[in-house]
Formats: structure tokens, sequence, C-alpha cells
């Protein structure tokens, strides 16, 4: 695997991309609760969510602890959605739970969070299709065609195969996969036209190994004006090491080609979803979600950076046209997640080791400042330029080991970004958090 030029933070360079962005992060910005979201997962919530009077009572609790934005899930993993749709399939059963189809959980949470002055996002999962832990979701029903195909271990794999994975990834770049996306937002967009936001997730590949199919392989060769002779292994080749079993991927000749041509396909959609959202409702918020982890973050097919910001000074896996992938400029507001047990630069410089858990899709083992909340939020500032508002976001169970460092991490994100994202309410609402989260974000506003 080719290494990562670690110097995201070195002098020269990073003041040379930064003069790129012209007065990134010299703004003024006041902190108040319309800054601040909570997030409801949908499946952690959902016999929680199927009461009216419950989500008028979390709400006030959200806005007692100083949130004046929720985020509610609507569009799960596995392609169900929690309304009523023409296109989707209905999620109307989790966990034993059950909701009957009429039941309009959304239109109860705008009702009440307006009357209380509180705005509501829903996010949607774009490219998700299912859980492989429950064999549940679109994927194993009605289009399993349009899972992603993995080059793993150097075996070609159905995604839906994969239960190590619990994620049930589509191909990106399937014409098909990205017109029934753009077709439920729509159909969603209109349905909902008071709703104040969408938030985009997982509007990204599986990872390194996907998609290899042969669909993505022409669309490929179609973008780069090349016949990939040797398909996979002209893109990457798998090695197995004959002492400790371990197997490693190496880059073919076409691989930085292939990252790129990746990120074109997610910058696409994202611009097509913009106009046509835009469109339907001009004044609706458009949002996403992806984490801070830049340096590796290419692996996900993913350039959440500005356009202005030219990652190939500063990373060997982009190329000088990798820049033209950003997509910052396409958003009204951007989560970023800085999903980090260290917070602060100086707690990188006196751990030992890798310290907190490195769970999520293309983050690595390397102990460096943007695994940490401050270094991490310092980072995506720069490379957004000031496109859009950068919200830190904090995985609460993260914490639960020393929840003094949730408080922490609670006060550096608003210190360094410009609003916070808590995932998810189930953590806070389990752990009794609510009067920790009230006194530190309290505490990182009046900073």
């Amino acid at each position: 695997m080719s290494s990562v030029k670690r110097i995201a933070f070195a002098g020269i360079v990073a003041m040379m991309a930064f003069a790129a962005c012209t007065g990134a992060g010299n703004e003024e910005k006041t902190a108040s609760a319309g800054s601040n979201y909570m997030w409801f997962d949908c499946e952690a919530n959902y016999e929680r969510l199927s009461y009216p009077d419950s989500i008028r009572f979390y709400l006030q609790k959200c806005k007692d602890a100083g949130f004046g934005n929720v985020v509610v899930d609507v569009k799960s993993i596995m392609g169900e959605v929690l309304y009523d749709s023409k296109i989707a399939p209905y999620m109307g059963e989790w966990d034993g739970w059950y909701r009957s189809q009429d039941y309009d959980m959304l239109s109860y949470f705008i009702e009440y969070a307006h009357e209380m002055d509180m705005k509501v996002y829903a996010s949607l999962n774009i490219f998700a299709g299912g859980h492989n832990w429950y064999d549940r979701g679109i994927i194993y029903k009605q289009h399993p065609e349009w899972q992603s195909i993995l080059y793993d271990k150097g075996e070609m794999v159905p995604i839906s195969e994969q239960k190590s994975n619990y994620n049930g990834m589509l191909n990106p770049a399937n014409p098909e996969v990205q017109q029934y996306q753009l077709d439920i937002l729509k159909e969603f967009a209109c349905k909902y036209m008071d709703l104040d936001g969408i938030i985009f997730d997982r509007v990204r590949y599986d990872g390194v190994t996907s998609d290899f199919s042969d669909l993505s392989r022409g669309l490929f060769e179609e973008y780069a004006g090349v016949k990939v002779e040797n398909f996979p292994e002209d893109i990457i080749r798998w090695e197995k090491d004959a002492k400790t079993g371990e197997w490693k991927y190496t880059e073919g000749k076409h691989f930085l080609k292939w990252i790129e041509w990746r990120a074109h396909v997610i910058k696409d959609f994202i611009v097509k979803a913009h106009e046509m959202l835009k469109g339907v409702n001009p004044s609706l918020e458009i949002g996403d979600y992806t984490g801070a982890w830049y340096p590796t973050y290419y692996q996900l097919g993913v350039n959440w950076a500005s356009e202005k910001y030219d990652p190939s000074a500063e990373y060997d896996w982009a190329t000088p046209e990798y820049k033209s992938t950003g997509y910052a400029e396409m958003l009204d507001l951007y989560m970023t997640g800085l999903y980090y047990t260290l917070v602060t630069k100086d707690d990188v410089d006196s751990a030992n080791g890798v310290v907190g858990p490195r769970t999520e899709a293309a983050m690595d083992n390397s102990l460096t400042y943007c695994y940490s909340v401050e270094g991490g939020a310092e980072l995506v500032k720069r490379l957004t330029c000031g496109a859009a508002p950068v919200i830190g976001s904090l995985y609460v169970e993260q914490y639960k080991e020393d929840w003094s460092q949730f408080s922490r991490a609670v006060e550096q994100v608003l210190k360094d970004t410009d609003g916070i994202m808590i995932f998810d309410i189930v953590h806070i609402i389990n752990h009794g958090l609510w009067d920790d989260l009230e006194k530190a974000v309290s505490s990182g506003m009046n900073k």
C-alpha cells in the first residue's frame, strides 16, 4: 500500500495550501444553539420515536441542553425509509417493534421543533443498501444486482457475502443506482416542503476494495481513455505474506487515475443532487457527513475539501487533477466526524502508541495530529477553505471509559469549529449524560 505523506500540518506546504484558500478560517463566529445539532439514528431510536409524545419530550431535552437543531435519520443503511414512499421500501419493523406505514414520524418532528424555534434536518443514507448481519435490505431483495463487488484478498466477492462488514454498500458509479437515489431525494423533498435541510450520509464507496464490477471497469476505461489489460491487478494487487499470513495490497499502474475517477463519481452525484434539491426547494439547506481523516479518506472515493485546495501538493495518492473533485462548495453545511478519543494536539504528543478505537472506514493507525479533535478540526477548516460552515461531530460511545474526555471534546469542538453534532442521542440517554452535555456545551459556547 502506498504510504501517505504525513505532512498535513507541515509548515511551508500548509501555508501554501492555506494561501490558496483566501480568507479561510478568518471569519468571526458567534456560538449559539443554532449551530448545534443532535442526531437521531433510525435503528437505535426506532421504538423511542414511535410515539409523538416521545418525540416532543426529546426535542425539549435537546433544546434545554443547548441544541437548536436535530438530524433525524429517515433512510437506513438497508435502503428502507421511515416515511410513506412510492419508490423505497418502508421500514415497518425493527428489533420486534412495528410501525404502521401511515405513521408520519418526521411530520411530528417538524411540527414540534418549529413550535420550539428549532430546525429539523433529515439524514438519508445514499449508497447503502443492506445490513449484512441481518441479510436485510434492497441488495437482498429488490436489487441484488446493485451491490458493490469487492476485490478483497485476491478474490472477487459480492459485498453481501462479506459478513465481517455490516454495511451492504451499493456501487455509486452505477447510473441506475444514482437515478434511483435522486428519485428518492426528489420525492422526499417534495413531500416535506417545511423541512429545514437534508444531510447526506454514506455518499461514498465501501472502501478501497470496491467497486470492481465489469460496469465500473468499463466506466473507468471510458473516463481515463485507457484499456485495462489486467483487471483488477492494474488497479490493485493482493499478496499474502508467507510467514504471517497477512494480506496486503499494492498499487497497480492505473491506481491513481482510478482514485481520481471514483472521486469524480461522488462529486458528480453531489452536484446533481444539489441542483435537483435546490430546484425543488431553494431554501432547503444541503449538508453532508463524512469522516475528518482526509489523509486516508480517498480510499472511500470522497474529496470533501474545497476545489480551491490542491491535495497533490501534500499527498502522493492525489493526481494534479484530483483537485477538481472537491465538493465543499456544493454544501450549506459540512458535518465532519472528529471521532477521536485524543482531544488536543498535546494529547497526541504525550500519547504512547495508537490511542483509542480506529473502527471507522478508511482510518489508519498513525499517531498524528489529525487523529485528535483539535488537530482534525484544524485540518478540516484549512482544507474546506471557508466554503461551508464546519460542524465538528463527536461519537459519544468512544468516551465511555472516561466521560470527562467527552466534556473536553465537546468544548474543543465548539472552540475550533462552527458548531457541534452529537452522534447519537441514544448514547446520551443510555448513559445519563444530559447534565454533562449541557454543562460542556454552555462552557464551550461561552469561551
